[in-house]
Protein backbone atom coordinates (compact mmCIF):
# COMPACT_ATOMS: atom_id res chain seq x y z
CA UNK A 1 0.00 0.00 0.00
CA UNK A 2 1.28 3.44 -0.91
CA UNK A 3 1.64 5.71 2.14
CA UNK A 4 -0.43 8.87 2.33
CA UNK A 5 1.78 11.78 1.28
CA UNK A 6 1.96 14.34 4.09
CA UNK A 7 5.32 15.96 3.30
CA UNK A 8 4.27 18.92 1.17
CA UNK A 9 6.66 21.22 3.03
CA UNK A 10 9.56 19.15 1.65
CA UNK A 11 8.29 19.24 -1.92
CA UNK A 12 5.02 19.27 -3.81
CA UNK A 13 4.03 17.14 -6.78
CA UNK A 14 3.88 19.08 -10.03
CA UNK A 15 0.33 20.19 -10.72
CA UNK A 16 -0.98 18.50 -13.93
CA UNK A 17 -1.75 21.95 -15.35
CA UNK A 18 1.89 22.90 -14.83
CA UNK A 19 3.18 19.65 -16.34
CA UNK A 20 1.11 20.29 -19.46
CA UNK A 21 2.63 23.75 -19.91
CA UNK A 22 6.15 22.43 -19.33
CA UNK A 23 5.62 19.77 -21.98
CA UNK A 24 5.04 22.53 -24.52
CA UNK A 25 8.56 23.86 -23.92
CA UNK A 26 10.72 20.78 -24.46
CA UNK A 27 10.59 19.43 -27.98
CA UNK A 28 11.20 20.71 -31.51
CA UNK A 29 7.50 21.37 -32.07
CA UNK A 30 7.37 23.47 -28.91
CA UNK A 31 9.15 26.51 -27.43
CA UNK A 32 12.46 24.86 -26.58
CA UNK A 33 15.21 27.24 -27.67
CA UNK A 34 17.78 29.24 -25.76
CA UNK A 35 16.08 32.51 -24.77
CA UNK A 36 19.40 34.31 -25.27
CA UNK A 37 19.39 33.41 -28.98
CA UNK A 38 18.19 36.68 -30.43
CA UNK A 39 18.90 36.05 -34.12
CA UNK A 40 15.94 33.77 -34.90
CA UNK A 41 12.31 33.08 -34.13
CA UNK A 42 13.00 30.09 -31.87
CA UNK A 43 15.00 32.25 -29.49
CA UNK A 44 12.48 35.09 -29.61
CA UNK A 45 9.68 32.70 -28.66
CA UNK A 46 11.74 31.29 -25.80
CA UNK A 47 12.52 34.76 -24.50
CA UNK A 48 8.83 35.59 -24.67
CA UNK A 49 8.04 32.45 -22.64
CA UNK A 50 10.59 33.44 -20.00
CA UNK A 51 9.11 36.90 -19.65
CA UNK A 52 5.61 35.44 -19.49
CA UNK A 53 6.72 33.27 -16.58
CA UNK A 54 8.20 36.31 -14.87
CA UNK A 55 4.98 38.26 -15.37
CA UNK A 56 2.94 35.38 -13.91
CA UNK A 57 5.11 35.14 -10.80
CA UNK A 58 5.21 38.87 -10.02
CA UNK A 59 1.50 39.28 -9.07
CA UNK A 60 1.76 36.46 -6.50
CA UNK A 61 4.51 38.48 -4.82
CA UNK A 62 3.16 41.96 -5.39
CA UNK A 63 6.36 43.13 -7.07
CA UNK A 64 7.62 44.50 -10.37
CA UNK A 65 8.78 41.98 -12.98
CA UNK A 66 12.13 43.79 -13.08
CA UNK A 67 12.71 42.84 -9.44
CA UNK A 68 12.79 39.09 -10.09
CA UNK A 69 16.00 37.16 -10.77
CA UNK A 70 15.59 33.53 -11.78
CA UNK A 71 17.80 31.01 -9.96
CA UNK A 72 17.94 27.24 -9.59
CA UNK A 73 15.94 27.47 -6.35
CA UNK A 74 15.81 29.07 -2.93
CA UNK A 75 19.20 27.68 -1.89
CA UNK A 76 20.96 29.47 -4.73
CA UNK A 77 18.82 32.57 -4.17
CA UNK A 78 19.85 32.60 -0.50
CA UNK A 79 23.52 32.29 -1.45
CA UNK A 80 23.24 35.13 -3.96
CA UNK A 81 21.45 37.39 -1.49
CA UNK A 82 23.57 36.73 1.59
CA UNK A 83 27.03 36.42 0.09
CA UNK A 84 26.25 39.05 -2.53
CA UNK A 85 25.14 41.70 -0.03
CA UNK A 86 27.99 40.89 2.38
CA UNK A 87 30.45 41.41 -0.46
CA UNK A 88 28.72 44.54 -1.72
CA UNK A 89 28.64 46.21 1.70
CA UNK A 90 31.79 44.93 3.37
CA UNK A 91 33.27 48.40 3.21
CA UNK A 92 30.46 49.77 5.38
CA UNK A 93 30.63 47.15 8.13
CA UNK A 94 31.04 43.45 8.75
CA UNK A 95 28.23 42.70 11.19
CA UNK A 96 25.45 40.32 10.13
CA UNK A 97 22.31 39.11 11.92
CA UNK A 98 20.32 35.88 11.59
CA UNK A 99 19.02 33.11 13.85
CA UNK A 100 20.33 29.60 14.55
CA UNK A 101 17.06 27.98 13.43
CA UNK A 102 17.01 29.26 9.85
CA UNK A 103 17.09 26.80 6.96
CA UNK A 104 20.49 25.20 6.44
CA UNK A 105 20.85 27.14 3.19
CA UNK A 106 20.94 30.31 5.29
CA UNK A 107 22.76 28.99 8.38
CA UNK A 108 25.59 27.51 6.30
CA UNK A 109 26.00 30.72 4.30
CA UNK A 110 26.48 32.68 7.50
CA UNK A 111 28.97 30.13 8.80
CA UNK A 112 31.00 30.59 5.61
CA UNK A 113 30.83 34.36 6.03
CA UNK A 114 32.04 33.97 9.62
CA UNK A 115 35.05 32.08 8.31
CA UNK A 116 35.69 34.99 5.95
CA UNK A 117 35.91 37.42 8.84
CA UNK A 118 32.35 38.68 9.20
CA UNK A 119 30.79 38.82 12.67
CA UNK A 120 27.40 37.11 12.99
CA UNK A 121 24.88 37.72 15.77
CA UNK A 122 22.74 34.59 16.17
CA UNK A 123 19.41 35.76 17.61
CA UNK A 124 17.76 33.66 20.31
CA UNK A 125 14.26 32.67 19.19
CA UNK A 126 11.23 32.60 21.44
CA UNK A 127 10.23 29.13 22.73
CA UNK A 128 7.69 28.96 19.90
CA UNK A 129 10.40 29.53 17.28
CA UNK A 130 9.57 33.09 16.24
CA UNK A 131 12.01 35.99 16.48
CA UNK A 132 10.70 38.81 18.64
CA UNK A 133 11.16 42.28 17.11
CA UNK A 134 12.67 43.45 20.42
CA UNK A 135 15.36 40.78 20.09
CA UNK A 136 16.30 42.06 16.64
CA UNK A 137 16.20 45.69 17.78
CA UNK A 138 18.69 44.93 20.56
CA UNK A 139 21.11 43.31 18.11
CA UNK A 140 21.20 46.03 15.43
CA UNK A 141 24.40 48.10 15.39
CA UNK A 142 25.83 50.95 13.31
CA UNK A 143 28.06 48.43 11.48
CA UNK A 144 25.23 45.96 10.72
CA UNK A 145 25.02 45.42 6.96
CA UNK A 146 22.50 42.57 6.63
CA UNK A 147 19.65 40.82 8.48
CA UNK A 148 18.17 37.51 7.28
CA UNK A 149 15.13 35.85 8.88
CA UNK A 150 12.60 33.48 7.33
CA UNK A 151 8.92 34.26 6.84
CA UNK A 152 7.48 30.81 7.66
CA UNK A 153 9.55 28.22 9.48
CA UNK A 154 10.03 25.08 7.42
CA UNK A 155 9.91 22.69 10.40
CA UNK A 156 7.50 24.44 12.76
CA UNK A 157 5.22 26.39 10.44
CA UNK A 158 5.39 29.47 12.70
CA UNK A 159 5.28 32.88 11.02
CA UNK A 160 7.64 35.71 11.86
CA UNK A 161 6.25 39.24 11.91
CA UNK A 162 8.07 40.22 8.75
CA UNK A 163 6.47 43.67 8.63
CA UNK A 164 7.69 44.56 12.14
CA UNK A 165 11.14 43.03 11.68
CA UNK A 166 11.54 44.70 8.31
CA UNK A 167 10.49 48.06 9.68
CA UNK A 168 13.31 47.89 12.23
CA UNK A 169 15.80 47.15 9.45
CA UNK A 170 14.39 49.90 7.24
CA UNK A 171 14.66 52.45 10.05
CA UNK A 172 18.28 51.39 10.64
CA UNK A 173 19.15 51.47 6.93
CA UNK A 174 20.02 47.74 6.95
CA UNK A 175 19.09 45.43 4.03
CA UNK A 176 16.55 42.80 5.09
CA UNK A 177 16.56 39.36 3.44
CA UNK A 178 13.72 36.90 3.92
CA UNK A 179 13.71 33.21 3.05
CA UNK A 180 10.21 32.95 1.61
CA UNK A 181 10.31 29.33 0.44
CA UNK A 182 7.48 28.29 2.78
CA UNK A 183 5.56 31.55 2.39
CA UNK A 184 5.04 31.67 -1.37
CA UNK A 185 1.58 30.31 -2.15
CA UNK A 186 0.88 29.89 1.57
CA UNK A 187 0.16 33.50 2.56
CA UNK A 188 -0.68 36.77 0.87
CA UNK A 189 2.47 38.69 -0.05
CA UNK A 190 2.76 42.28 -1.21
CA UNK A 191 6.40 43.16 -1.61
CA UNK A 192 5.45 46.59 -2.90
CA UNK A 193 4.52 47.52 0.68
CA UNK A 194 6.45 45.09 2.89
CA UNK A 195 9.80 46.49 4.15
CA UNK A 196 11.75 43.64 2.54
CA UNK A 197 14.77 44.12 0.27
CA UNK A 198 15.41 40.54 -0.82
CA UNK A 199 13.28 37.38 -0.71
CA UNK A 200 14.08 33.84 -1.89
CA UNK A 201 11.68 31.29 -3.40
CA UNK A 202 11.54 27.79 -4.90
CA UNK A 203 9.19 26.53 -7.58
CA UNK A 204 8.87 23.02 -6.19
CA UNK A 205 7.13 24.31 -3.04
CA UNK A 206 4.17 25.61 -5.09
CA UNK A 207 3.47 22.61 -7.37
CA UNK A 208 6.05 23.71 -9.91
CA UNK A 209 9.21 21.90 -11.04
CA UNK A 210 12.36 21.37 -9.04
CA UNK A 211 15.46 23.22 -10.19
CA UNK A 212 13.89 26.66 -10.58
CA UNK A 213 13.36 29.51 -8.14
CA UNK A 214 13.78 33.23 -7.88
CA UNK A 215 15.29 36.02 -5.83
CA UNK A 216 13.32 39.20 -5.35
CA UNK A 217 15.70 42.18 -5.35
CA UNK A 218 14.03 45.49 -4.57
CA UNK A 219 14.80 48.19 -7.11
CA UNK A 220 15.42 50.55 -4.19
CA UNK A 221 18.25 48.38 -2.85
CA UNK A 222 21.59 50.04 -3.54
CA UNK A 223 24.08 48.63 -3.99
CA UNK A 224 22.50 45.35 -5.17
CA UNK A 225 24.08 41.99 -4.32
CA UNK A 226 27.31 41.12 -6.09
CA UNK A 227 26.84 38.25 -8.55
CA UNK A 228 28.10 34.90 -7.29
CA UNK A 229 27.95 33.13 -10.66
CA UNK A 230 29.68 34.43 -13.77
CA UNK A 231 29.62 33.61 -17.44
CA UNK A 232 27.27 35.52 -19.70
CA UNK A 233 25.74 38.22 -17.54
CA UNK A 234 22.20 36.86 -17.67
CA UNK A 235 19.45 38.22 -15.41
CA UNK A 236 20.77 41.78 -15.53
CA UNK A 237 24.22 40.54 -14.57
CA UNK A 238 23.09 39.00 -11.28
CA UNK A 239 22.91 35.34 -12.31
CA UNK A 240 24.72 33.95 -15.33
CA UNK A 241 23.64 30.76 -17.04
CA UNK A 242 21.26 29.67 -19.79
CA UNK A 243 17.71 30.18 -18.58
CA UNK A 244 15.70 26.89 -18.49
CA UNK A 245 12.68 27.92 -20.54
CA UNK A 246 10.56 24.88 -19.63
CA UNK A 247 11.19 25.29 -15.89
CA UNK A 248 10.46 29.01 -15.93
CA UNK A 249 7.27 28.33 -17.88
CA UNK A 250 6.38 25.77 -15.21
CA UNK A 251 7.11 28.19 -12.37
CA UNK A 252 4.97 30.85 -14.03
CA UNK A 253 2.12 28.40 -14.60
CA UNK A 254 2.34 27.25 -10.98
CA UNK A 255 2.11 30.85 -9.76
CA UNK A 256 -0.82 31.55 -12.08
CA UNK A 257 -2.75 28.68 -10.47
CA UNK A 258 -3.10 30.83 -7.33
CA UNK A 259 -5.00 33.59 -9.11
CA UNK A 260 -8.71 34.35 -9.04
CA UNK A 261 -9.18 33.58 -5.35
CA UNK A 262 -7.42 30.22 -5.52
CA UNK A 263 -4.81 31.25 -2.92
CA UNK A 264 -7.49 32.12 -0.39
CA UNK A 265 -9.36 28.88 -1.11
CA UNK A 266 -6.20 26.85 -0.69
CA UNK A 267 -5.51 28.39 2.72
CA UNK A 268 -9.04 27.43 3.80
CA UNK A 269 -8.35 23.89 2.58
CA UNK A 270 -5.07 23.66 4.48
CA UNK A 271 -6.77 24.86 7.65
CA UNK A 272 -9.45 22.20 7.17
CA UNK A 273 -6.82 19.49 6.71
CA UNK A 274 -4.97 20.58 9.84
CA UNK A 275 -8.17 20.62 11.89
CA UNK A 276 -9.21 17.22 10.56
CA UNK A 277 -5.83 15.67 11.40
CA UNK A 278 -5.97 16.99 14.96
CA UNK A 279 -9.58 15.85 15.24
CA UNK A 280 -8.53 12.36 14.20
CA UNK A 281 -5.71 12.42 16.74
CA UNK A 282 -8.38 13.03 19.36
CA UNK A 283 -7.46 13.13 23.04
CA UNK A 284 -4.27 11.10 22.79
CA UNK A 285 -2.22 12.17 25.83
CA UNK A 286 1.44 13.15 25.80
CA UNK A 287 1.33 15.03 22.49
CA UNK A 288 3.27 18.30 22.15
CA UNK A 289 2.38 20.80 19.43
CA UNK A 290 5.71 22.41 18.61
CA UNK A 291 5.48 26.09 17.79
CA UNK A 292 2.35 26.51 19.91
CA UNK A 293 1.54 30.05 20.91
CA UNK A 294 2.72 31.68 17.69
CA UNK A 295 0.88 32.49 14.44
CA UNK A 296 1.25 29.51 12.12
CA UNK A 297 0.90 28.55 8.49
CA UNK A 298 -1.82 25.86 8.65
CA UNK A 299 -0.14 23.51 6.21
CA UNK A 300 2.64 22.52 8.64
CA UNK A 301 2.08 20.61 11.89
CA UNK A 302 5.00 19.45 14.04
CA UNK A 303 4.12 17.04 16.84
CA UNK A 304 6.31 15.33 19.44
CA UNK A 305 5.18 12.30 21.43
CA UNK A 306 6.01 11.34 25.01
CA UNK A 307 6.81 7.75 25.89
CA UNK A 308 7.80 6.60 22.41
CA UNK A 309 11.26 5.77 21.09
CA UNK A 310 11.89 8.09 18.17
CA UNK A 311 13.44 5.56 15.79
CA UNK A 312 10.69 3.03 16.54
CA UNK A 313 8.04 5.66 15.91
CA UNK A 314 9.53 6.69 12.58
CA UNK A 315 9.75 3.10 11.37
CA UNK A 316 6.20 2.37 12.50
CA UNK A 317 4.74 5.41 10.73
CA UNK A 318 6.62 5.06 7.43
CA UNK A 319 4.44 2.26 6.08
CA UNK A 320 1.28 4.38 6.22
CA UNK A 321 2.26 8.05 6.33
CA UNK A 322 4.94 9.85 4.31
CA UNK A 323 6.04 12.61 6.68
CA UNK A 324 9.30 14.09 7.95
CA UNK A 325 11.03 13.11 11.15
CA UNK A 326 12.67 15.53 13.52
CA UNK A 327 15.98 13.80 12.89
CA UNK A 328 18.75 14.47 10.40
CA UNK A 329 20.71 11.35 9.52
CA UNK A 330 24.18 10.97 8.11
CA UNK A 331 26.44 8.02 7.55
CA UNK A 332 27.90 7.95 11.04
CA UNK A 333 25.26 9.26 13.42
CA UNK A 334 21.64 10.15 13.96
CA UNK A 335 20.96 13.49 15.60
CA UNK A 336 17.71 15.24 16.48
CA UNK A 337 16.73 18.30 14.51
CA UNK A 338 19.12 21.19 15.15
CA UNK A 339 16.07 23.46 15.19
CA UNK A 340 14.36 21.59 18.00
CA UNK A 341 17.49 21.30 20.12
CA UNK A 342 18.16 25.03 19.61
CA UNK A 343 14.71 25.67 21.07
CA UNK A 344 15.67 23.71 24.18
CA UNK A 345 13.49 20.69 23.47
CA UNK A 346 14.91 17.60 25.24
CA UNK A 347 16.74 15.20 22.91
CA UNK A 348 14.42 12.27 23.59
CA UNK A 349 11.36 14.36 22.74
CA UNK A 350 13.06 15.92 19.71
CA UNK A 351 13.78 12.41 18.40
CA UNK A 352 10.06 11.61 18.71
CA UNK A 353 8.95 14.62 16.66
CA UNK A 354 7.20 14.28 13.31
CA UNK A 355 6.34 17.03 10.84
CA UNK A 356 3.13 16.56 8.90
CA UNK A 357 2.47 18.96 6.04
CA UNK A 358 -0.70 19.12 3.98
CA UNK A 359 -1.30 20.33 0.47
CA UNK A 360 -3.55 20.85 -2.50
CA UNK A 361 -4.07 17.15 -3.12
CA UNK A 362 -4.67 16.12 0.51
CA UNK A 363 -8.30 15.16 1.08
CA UNK A 364 -9.76 16.38 4.37
CA UNK A 365 -11.13 12.90 5.09
CA UNK A 366 -7.67 11.43 4.46
CA UNK A 367 -6.15 13.88 6.95
CA UNK A 368 -8.65 12.91 9.62
CA UNK A 369 -8.08 9.21 8.97
CA UNK A 370 -4.33 9.72 9.19
CA UNK A 371 -4.68 11.41 12.57
CA UNK A 372 -6.83 8.57 13.88
CA UNK A 373 -4.41 5.92 12.60
CA UNK A 374 -1.47 7.76 14.16
CA UNK A 375 -3.24 7.94 17.54
CA UNK A 376 -3.79 4.18 17.52
CA UNK A 377 -0.22 3.50 16.44
CA UNK A 378 1.33 5.71 19.12
CA UNK A 379 -0.91 4.18 21.77
CA UNK A 380 0.14 0.69 20.72
CA UNK A 381 3.82 1.63 20.83
CA UNK A 382 3.35 2.86 24.37
CA UNK A 383 1.58 -0.30 25.52
CA UNK A 384 3.41 -2.84 27.73
CA UNK A 385 2.97 -5.46 25.01
CA UNK A 386 4.69 -3.26 22.42
CA UNK A 387 7.49 -2.39 24.82
CA UNK A 388 8.14 -6.02 25.80
CA UNK A 389 8.10 -7.19 22.21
Amino acid sequence: MTPLYLDYAATTPVDPRVAEIMGQHLTLDGVFANPASRTHRYGWDAEEAVELGRSQLAPLLGCDVRELVFTSGATEANNLALKGIAEARAGSGRHLITSPIEHKAVVDCFKVLEQEGFEVSWLTPEPSGVIAPATLAAALRPDTILVSLMAVHNELGVKNDIAALGALCRDAGVPFHVDGAQALGKMALDLSTLPVDLMSFSGHKIYGPKGIGALYVSRSLSPPPVAQMHGGGHERGLRSGTLPTHQIAGLGAAAACYGGGALEAELVHLEACRGAFLRGLGTLPGVHLLGAGAPTMPGILNLAFDGVDGETLQMAVASELACSSGSACNSVSVEPSFVLTALGIPRALAFAALRFSFGRFTAVAEAEGAGAWLAERVASLRSPVAVSS
